[in-house]
Protein backbone atom coordinates (compact mmCIF):
# COMPACT_ATOMS: atom_id res chain seq x y z
CA UNK A 1 0.00 0.00 0.00
CA UNK A 2 1.37 3.41 -0.97
CA UNK A 3 2.35 5.54 2.01
CA UNK A 4 1.74 9.27 2.33
CA UNK A 5 5.36 9.85 1.31
CA UNK A 6 4.90 7.62 -1.75
CA UNK A 7 1.72 9.44 -2.80
CA UNK A 8 3.26 12.87 -2.32
CA UNK A 9 6.40 12.01 -4.27
CA UNK A 10 4.23 10.58 -7.06
CA UNK A 11 2.27 13.85 -7.14
CA UNK A 12 5.53 15.81 -7.35
CA UNK A 13 6.49 13.69 -10.35
CA UNK A 14 3.18 14.03 -12.19
CA UNK A 15 3.12 17.77 -11.47
CA UNK A 16 6.65 18.21 -12.76
CA UNK A 17 5.99 16.25 -15.92
CA UNK A 18 2.84 18.27 -16.68
CA UNK A 19 4.46 21.65 -16.04
CA UNK A 20 7.64 20.68 -17.86
CA UNK A 21 5.62 19.85 -20.97
CA UNK A 22 3.97 23.27 -20.73
CA UNK A 23 7.28 25.08 -20.19
CA UNK A 24 8.99 23.41 -23.13
CA UNK A 25 6.26 24.75 -25.42
CA UNK A 26 6.46 28.36 -24.18
CA UNK A 27 7.67 31.07 -26.52
CA UNK A 28 9.89 33.99 -25.45
CA UNK A 29 6.77 36.19 -25.33
CA UNK A 30 4.95 33.60 -23.23
CA UNK A 31 7.72 33.68 -20.63
CA UNK A 32 7.28 37.40 -20.03
CA UNK A 33 3.47 37.32 -20.01
CA UNK A 34 1.45 37.72 -16.78
CA UNK A 35 0.96 34.70 -14.52
CA UNK A 36 -1.67 34.00 -11.90
CA UNK A 37 0.69 35.57 -9.34
CA UNK A 38 -0.21 39.24 -9.66
CA UNK A 39 3.32 40.59 -9.29
CA UNK A 40 5.17 37.97 -11.34
CA UNK A 41 5.45 37.14 -15.00
CA UNK A 42 5.61 33.48 -15.99
CA UNK A 43 9.42 33.29 -15.99
CA UNK A 44 9.54 34.70 -12.45
CA UNK A 45 7.24 31.96 -11.21
CA UNK A 46 9.59 29.43 -12.80
CA UNK A 47 12.53 31.19 -11.16
CA UNK A 48 10.83 30.90 -7.77
CA UNK A 49 10.12 27.21 -8.30
CA UNK A 50 13.59 26.50 -9.63
CA UNK A 51 15.46 28.29 -6.85
CA UNK A 52 13.19 26.58 -4.31
CA UNK A 53 14.02 23.21 -5.86
CA UNK A 54 17.73 23.94 -5.60
CA UNK A 55 17.44 24.94 -1.93
CA UNK A 56 15.18 21.97 -1.22
CA UNK A 57 17.65 19.54 -2.80
CA UNK A 58 20.49 20.97 -0.74
CA UNK A 59 18.45 20.43 2.41
CA UNK A 60 17.51 16.89 1.43
CA UNK A 61 21.13 16.02 0.65
CA UNK A 62 22.32 17.52 3.94
CA UNK A 63 19.79 15.47 5.88
CA UNK A 64 21.01 12.28 4.23
CA UNK A 65 24.69 12.98 4.81
CA UNK A 66 24.42 14.53 8.25
CA UNK A 67 25.66 17.89 6.99
CA UNK A 68 24.44 21.32 8.00
CA UNK A 69 21.15 22.45 6.50
CA UNK A 70 21.33 25.35 4.05
CA UNK A 71 21.38 28.66 5.92
CA UNK A 72 20.01 32.04 4.90
CA UNK A 73 23.31 33.08 3.32
CA UNK A 74 23.12 30.02 1.07
CA UNK A 75 19.51 30.77 0.20
CA UNK A 76 20.29 34.39 -0.64
CA UNK A 77 23.11 33.34 -2.93
CA UNK A 78 20.75 30.99 -4.78
CA UNK A 79 18.05 33.65 -5.11
CA UNK A 80 20.57 36.22 -6.36
CA UNK A 81 21.84 33.87 -9.05
CA UNK A 82 18.34 33.06 -10.24
CA UNK A 83 17.29 36.71 -10.14
CA UNK A 84 20.14 37.52 -12.51
CA UNK A 85 18.94 35.03 -15.14
CA UNK A 86 17.08 35.99 -18.29
CA UNK A 87 13.54 34.61 -18.82
CA UNK A 88 14.71 31.83 -21.15
CA UNK A 89 17.34 30.83 -18.59
CA UNK A 90 14.66 30.68 -15.90
CA UNK A 91 12.74 28.16 -17.96
CA UNK A 92 15.73 25.96 -18.80
CA UNK A 93 17.15 26.06 -15.28
CA UNK A 94 13.75 25.29 -13.73
CA UNK A 95 13.45 22.14 -15.85
CA UNK A 96 16.83 20.92 -14.64
CA UNK A 97 16.57 21.92 -10.98
CA UNK A 98 13.10 20.56 -10.39
CA UNK A 99 13.87 17.31 -12.18
CA UNK A 100 16.85 16.82 -9.88
CA UNK A 101 14.75 17.41 -6.77
CA UNK A 102 11.99 15.04 -7.86
CA UNK A 103 14.54 12.38 -8.82
CA UNK A 104 16.18 12.74 -5.40
CA UNK A 105 12.87 12.12 -3.65
CA UNK A 106 12.12 9.19 -5.95
CA UNK A 107 15.50 7.62 -5.19
CA UNK A 108 14.73 7.29 -1.47
CA UNK A 109 14.09 3.66 -0.59
CA UNK A 110 11.19 2.55 1.59
CA UNK A 111 13.17 2.52 4.82
CA UNK A 112 14.58 6.00 4.18
CA UNK A 113 11.18 7.39 3.30
CA UNK A 114 10.00 6.12 6.67
CA UNK A 115 12.95 7.14 8.85
CA UNK A 116 14.71 10.19 7.36
CA UNK A 117 14.24 13.56 9.07
CA UNK A 118 14.73 16.69 6.96
CA UNK A 119 15.63 20.13 8.30
CA UNK A 120 13.62 22.62 6.22
CA UNK A 121 15.19 25.59 7.97
CA UNK A 122 11.96 27.44 8.76
CA UNK A 123 10.45 24.96 11.22
CA UNK A 124 11.51 24.41 14.85
CA UNK A 125 12.60 20.82 14.23
CA UNK A 126 13.23 18.41 11.33
CA UNK A 127 10.25 16.70 9.70
CA UNK A 128 9.71 13.35 8.03
CA UNK A 129 9.90 12.82 4.28
CA UNK A 130 6.13 12.92 3.79
CA UNK A 131 5.88 16.31 5.48
CA UNK A 132 8.85 17.80 3.65
CA UNK A 133 7.58 16.54 0.31
CA UNK A 134 4.11 17.90 1.05
CA UNK A 135 5.51 21.36 1.80
CA UNK A 136 7.18 21.26 -1.60
CA UNK A 137 4.00 19.96 -3.23
CA UNK A 138 2.03 22.86 -1.76
CA UNK A 139 4.46 25.37 -3.23
CA UNK A 140 4.77 23.55 -6.53
CA UNK A 141 1.10 22.82 -7.21
CA UNK A 142 -0.06 26.37 -6.52
CA UNK A 143 2.69 27.95 -8.61
CA UNK A 144 2.04 25.40 -11.35
CA UNK A 145 -1.48 26.82 -11.39
CA UNK A 146 0.00 30.35 -11.54
CA UNK A 147 1.78 29.41 -14.74
CA UNK A 148 -1.05 27.47 -16.35
CA UNK A 149 -3.78 30.02 -15.62
CA UNK A 150 -1.74 32.59 -17.54
CA UNK A 151 -2.76 30.68 -20.67
CA UNK A 152 -6.04 29.06 -19.56
CA UNK A 153 -8.43 30.94 -17.25
CA UNK A 154 -10.15 27.64 -16.46
CA UNK A 155 -7.01 25.96 -15.12
CA UNK A 156 -7.32 24.05 -11.85
CA UNK A 157 -4.88 22.70 -9.29
CA UNK A 158 -3.96 19.10 -10.11
CA UNK A 159 -6.44 16.68 -8.44
CA UNK A 160 -3.70 14.44 -7.05
CA UNK A 161 -2.21 17.47 -5.29
CA UNK A 162 -5.55 18.75 -3.97
CA UNK A 163 -6.36 15.56 -2.07
CA UNK A 164 -2.93 15.63 -0.40
CA UNK A 165 -2.95 19.33 0.46
CA UNK A 166 -6.43 19.76 1.93
CA UNK A 167 -5.41 18.67 5.41
CA UNK A 168 -2.55 21.16 5.36
CA UNK A 169 -4.76 24.18 4.74
CA UNK A 170 -6.09 24.40 8.28
CA UNK A 171 -2.63 24.90 9.70
CA UNK A 172 -2.00 27.80 7.34
CA UNK A 173 -5.10 29.90 8.03
CA UNK A 174 -3.87 31.57 11.20
CA UNK A 175 -0.85 32.74 9.20
CA UNK A 176 -2.47 33.56 5.86
CA UNK A 177 -5.87 34.81 7.05
CA UNK A 178 -6.53 38.51 7.66
CA UNK A 179 -9.39 38.81 10.18
CA UNK A 180 -9.10 42.61 10.14
CA UNK A 181 -10.52 42.52 6.60
CA UNK A 182 -13.93 41.91 8.19
CA UNK A 183 -13.74 45.13 10.24
CA UNK A 184 -14.80 43.43 13.44
CA UNK A 185 -17.50 41.20 11.99
CA UNK A 186 -17.45 37.55 13.04
CA UNK A 187 -19.09 34.47 11.63
CA UNK A 188 -18.84 30.69 11.60
CA UNK A 189 -19.59 28.98 8.31
CA UNK A 190 -20.15 25.37 7.41
CA UNK A 191 -17.54 24.44 4.82
CA UNK A 192 -18.83 21.85 2.31
CA UNK A 193 -16.32 20.61 -0.23
CA UNK A 194 -16.57 18.24 -3.17
CA UNK A 195 -13.96 16.21 -5.07
CA UNK A 196 -12.99 15.05 -2.51
CA UNK A 197 -15.89 15.51 -0.13
CA UNK A 198 -15.08 17.17 3.17
CA UNK A 199 -17.18 19.02 5.74
CA UNK A 200 -15.87 21.31 8.48
CA UNK A 201 -16.44 24.65 10.16
CA UNK A 202 -14.72 27.88 9.14
CA UNK A 203 -14.51 30.32 12.04
CA UNK A 204 -13.97 33.95 11.11
CA UNK A 205 -13.12 35.93 14.22
CA UNK A 206 -10.03 37.22 15.96
CA UNK A 207 -8.44 34.12 14.49
CA UNK A 208 -9.24 32.37 11.23
CA UNK A 209 -9.43 28.64 11.77
CA UNK A 210 -11.10 25.40 10.79
CA UNK A 211 -13.29 23.74 13.40
CA UNK A 212 -15.65 20.81 13.74
CA UNK A 213 -18.88 21.19 11.80
CA UNK A 214 -20.89 23.87 13.67
CA UNK A 215 -24.32 22.94 14.99
CA UNK A 216 -25.68 26.43 14.37
CA UNK A 217 -23.66 28.00 11.56
CA UNK A 218 -24.15 31.59 10.45
CA UNK A 219 -23.89 30.55 6.81
CA UNK A 220 -22.24 28.16 4.41
CA UNK A 221 -19.41 28.04 1.92
CA UNK A 222 -19.77 25.26 -0.65
CA UNK A 223 -17.11 24.73 -3.29
CA UNK A 224 -14.98 22.19 -5.11
CA UNK A 225 -12.07 21.32 -2.86
CA UNK A 226 -9.54 22.74 -5.31
CA UNK A 227 -11.41 26.07 -5.40
CA UNK A 228 -11.31 26.21 -1.59
CA UNK A 229 -7.58 25.51 -1.71
CA UNK A 230 -7.14 28.41 -4.11
CA UNK A 231 -9.39 30.70 -2.08
CA UNK A 232 -7.37 30.03 1.07
CA UNK A 233 -4.16 30.93 -0.80
CA UNK A 234 -5.42 34.04 -2.58
CA UNK A 235 -6.04 32.48 -5.99
CA UNK A 236 -9.81 32.67 -6.43
CA UNK A 237 -10.25 35.93 -8.30
CA UNK A 238 -13.58 36.52 -10.02
CA UNK A 239 -12.47 35.28 -13.43
CA UNK A 240 -11.03 32.10 -11.89
CA UNK A 241 -14.06 31.17 -9.76
CA UNK A 242 -16.20 28.15 -10.72
CA UNK A 243 -19.95 28.75 -10.88
CA UNK A 244 -20.41 26.03 -8.25
CA UNK A 245 -18.82 28.17 -5.50
CA UNK A 246 -21.57 29.54 -3.26
CA UNK A 247 -21.54 31.55 -0.03
CA UNK A 248 -24.55 32.23 2.18
CA UNK A 249 -24.85 34.15 5.42
CA UNK A 250 -23.37 37.39 6.74
CA UNK A 251 -20.15 37.37 4.67
CA UNK A 252 -19.76 37.37 0.90
CA UNK A 253 -17.28 35.67 -1.37
CA UNK A 254 -15.61 39.05 -1.88
CA UNK A 255 -15.27 39.30 1.92
CA UNK A 256 -13.55 35.93 1.95
CA UNK A 257 -11.24 36.99 -0.86
CA UNK A 258 -10.13 39.90 1.33
CA UNK A 259 -9.69 37.61 4.33
CA UNK A 260 -7.42 35.38 2.22
CA UNK A 261 -5.26 37.76 0.12
CA UNK A 262 -2.60 35.17 -0.63
CA UNK A 263 1.15 35.13 -0.11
Amino acid sequence: MATLADQTIAALRSGHDALAARVRALTPDDLISPSGASEWQVSQVLSHLGSGAEIGLAGLNASQTGGAAPDMDFNRSVWARWDAMAPAEHAAAFLEANERLVEAYESLDEATRDSLKINLGFLPEPVDVATAARFRLSEFALHQWDVEVGFDAGATVAPEAVSLLLDQVGGMLAWTGRPDALAGRQATLTLRLTAPERTAGLRLGERIELTDVPQQPDGELSAPAEAWLRLATGRLGTRYTPASVEVTGPVSLDDLRRVFPGF
